[in-house]
């Protein structure tokens, strides 16, 4: 991932949900290695949820958009549920906007 995205990951304690922490600008340099960075994490852990918070990230464009949703896409594949949480102001109106909100649940 370029400097400008990074992801952290906590499980919780039952071991059932994945939260990752997602801060900075996610764009096109960074938005293949944050959807690959959620699925591996993801597939890893054995986890049936993954709440990815985006209430530090700045920016968010269409690329990045999409690497979430197909992100959502391969982890409800292997049978886990991916939601978005506490979005910022400007990635609110980007997924309102795009109609994304509905996929993701906000």
């Amino acid at each position: 991932m370029s400097s400008s995205a990074t992801v952290t990951y906590r499980t919780s304690d039952d071991g059932t949900t994945l939260h990752a922490t997602l801060t900075g600008e996610l764009d096109l340099g960074d938005a293949d290695d944050i959807r690959d960075s959620l699925v591996a994490t993801a597939r890893q852990t054995g986890c049936q949820r993954l709440e990815a918070d985006l209430a530090e990230v700045g920016f968010i464009d269409s690329y990045a958009l999409g690497a979430l949703v197909s992100a959502r896409n391969s982890a409800a594949a292997d049978g886990i549920t991916m939601t978005l949480v506490n979005p910022s102001p400007p990635v609110r109106k980007a997924l309102e906007v795009t109609g994304l909100s509905d996929v993701f649940w906000l």
